[in-house]
């Protein structure tokens, strides 16, 4: 007993010690060693300390599975997978919190216009030229939104809409401008802030792909094999129409996402072949639950060790995501050693003791307000040769949407458009970089959107802090003054001119504006909910822990996710992409010209 206080003690010390380091010199300072230490010491005591529980679902408890039922695969509404908890991340829990839940509540009326989000969209976030982030490729754009569709989910309410003032030099086509407010579930706690609930699983369950309903599940089986259906142009079975209706937040599909759908359909039949030439007693359903499984850790994976480490390539993040998964110790210990040793720090967090950090699991308001990376997409795409880069077109943003994939699929090869994506840039998380076609957003059977003036006001109305007092939570120093908040006295003269106050300045404007660590896609503010919330989605998974075994996966199946990454994916179904790769290090950053 006194040697666990004195271990605690010890713990805490070093965890302080990581804190003050970081603020007075900062952790992209330090030589690596130093600042992954700094990082896993600030990552405990983001655990301690950002972790609020909004209360339990508001459906009610389910009975445990006292059968095992439920034990070997996932569900499709995402429920039975935290022993204590078979609600707990599943579709309709609320959305948790890494800020105080007393100070949540959403910004009130006389406030909540305050400045005017569509005059921020249009004076501090229009793009007057694409800038480019030159260390990427679009490819790394549609990744990011293909992963969030499998996160987040909120569902907009019918009535009382939000009104947003125009001025009077504004062209809005079709005034008034209305934003649906989001479907709030009451807080356990009549005098609690209101509380918001997913639409989608809060698991890294590729729920993107599999479907979030028993029918969007089903329209995606062949029934045979365990395998998915997919038709001559790569895709699922059904036209946008189905498509949406089946799962309505396919509205916001474009051709983008359909590549990295296909990719990974394709996958996981890759796997059910694998595992019932492995495994011949295997039924279609057994067949199916494994593949899943194993496709939705390799995403995990891939998203880990290939995506993050892309667009945080500080030579510190990069070693720390691959510590997120392999362990400090490195990825041949890990193989080797990982399931005996079980320790997340030295051997990675697959296969170590499920840890939710005493705080029943879900995604948080503040995690979804951080990836709110619209800049990144371009404004056309040019589609180039695969045997020589020649442009072979170019195509509008708009003309890349859910109503025009099929007629895209259907005029260019798919390895061509996975070339043009890896050879294109995305944009940079900047301000005066946010697409226009975004900013007057058509989709199929909805009205107008001003997606920028909706990324301002939903953080507002769903309480999550504005930048200074965001900060302030992640013991992060706030900024004094609007010169201190950005290294660009043109963007500083610009935010005082809008806000007035600094305290004022919303989250993701101070995001955008804020300077970047060296190799870093985004804020090193949000990196700080990036370093709690991206390895909570796996300690916290059974599926990714306690579960991650061959009993549950296979030997076979545990194989493919460890030997298998972005660049394998993409080269067992498309091998004509193998030159355009050669000598690239990582496949979400620019693709070699064969020329």
């Amino acid at each position: 007993m006194v040697d666990e206080h004195r271990q605690t003690l010890v713990t805490r010390a070093l965890v302080t010690a990581a804190e003050a380091l970081d603020r007075r010199v900062g952790w992209f300072r330090l030589p690596t060693p130093v600042g992954l230490a700094v990082l896993v010491g600030l990552r405990s005591r983001l655990r301690a300390r950002n972790l609020f529980d909004t209360g339990p679902h508001p459906a009610g408890p389910l009975p445990p599975d006292d059968t095992g039922e439920y034990r070997a695969a996932r569900t499709v509404d995402g429920t039975y997978n935290s022993p204590d908890d078979p609600r707990a991340g599943s579709i309709g829990c609320r959305f948790g919190r890494n800020v105080p839940l007393d100070r949540t509540y959403p910004e009130d009326p006389a406030r909540i216009m305050e400045p005017n989000p569509r005059t921020i969209s249009r004076q501090l976030l229009t793009r007057d030229r694409f800038q480019p982030a030159t260390t990427l490729n679009l490819l790394a754009a549609a990744w990011i939104q293909f992963e969030v569709h499998d996160w987040f989910v909120h569902n907009p309410a019918e009535h009382d809409p939000f009104i947003v003032t125009l001025d009077d030099d504004d062209q809005w086509p079709h005034p008034p401008m209305t934003i649906p407010r989001t479907v709030t579930a009451p807080a356990p706690d009549p005098a609690a802030a209101p509380t918001f609930v997913t639409g989608e699983t809060h698991w890294w369950d590729a729920s993107q792909i599999y479907g979030k309903t028993a029918q969007s599940a089903a329209a995606l089986r062949s029934g045979k094999h365990g395998q998915l259906v997919i038709d001559e142009l790569g895709l699922p079975p059904l036209d946008a129409e189905r498509l949406v209706a089946l799962d309505p937040s396919a509205a916001n599909a474009w051709v983008g996402l359909a590549l990295l759908h296909s990719l990974f359909l394709r996958e996981h039949n890759a796997i059910c072949v694998r595992l019932a030439r492995r495994y011949p007693d295997m039924n279609d359903q057994q067949l199916y639950d494994t593949a899943r499984l194993v496709n939705a850790a390799l995403i995990a994976k891939i998203h880990t060790v290939d995506w993050t480490p892309a667009v945080i390539a500080h030579p510190t993040t990069v070693a720390a995501m691959r510590a997120n998964w392999f362990g400090v110790l490195g990825e041949r210990v890990s193989r080797r050693w990982g399931h005996f040793i079980g320790n997340e720090v030295l051997c990675g967090i697959p296969g170590s003791v499920r840890d939710d950090s005493g705080v029943p699991y879900s995604l948080t308001e503040e995690f979804v307000s951080v990836y709110r990376m619209h800049p990144l997409i371009p404004d056309a795409l040019v589609v180039r040769s695969l045997a020589d880069d020649t442009v072979l077109a170019e195509h509008p943003l708009p003309a890349l949407g859910v109503a025009h994939i099929r007629e895209r699929l259907a005029e260019t090869a798919m390895d061509t458009l996975l070339y043009s994506f890896g050879r294109a840039n995305p944009g940079a998380l900047t301000l005066h970089n946010y697409p226009a076609h975004l900013q007057q957003l058509e989709r199929p059977g909805q009205p107008l959107l001003d997606l920028a003036t909706v990324d301002i006001l939903r953080v507002r109305e769903r309480g999550v802090p504005r930048y200074n007092e965001f900060r302030r939570h992640l013991r992060l120093p706030p900024a004094a003054s609007f010169d201190e908040l950005t290294d660009d006295p043109r963007w500083a003269r610009e935010l005082e001119q809008i806000y007035g106050e600094v305290d004022d300045v919303d989250l993701m404007i101070g995001l955008y504006a804020e300077p970047k660590p060296p190799g870093f896609g985004f804020s090193d503010t949000a990196f700080r909910v990036f370093v709690l919330m991206a390895s909570r989605r796996l300690s916290a998974d059974r599926f990714f822990t306690t579960d991650f075994r061959s009993e549950i996966y296979t030997e076979a199946g545990l194989a493919w996710v460890r030997d298998n990454t972005m660049r394998s994916v993409l080269l067992r179904h498309f091998p004509t992409l193998a030159p355009a790769l050669d000598g690239v290090a990582n496949p979400f950053a620019p693709w070699r010209s064969p020329r």
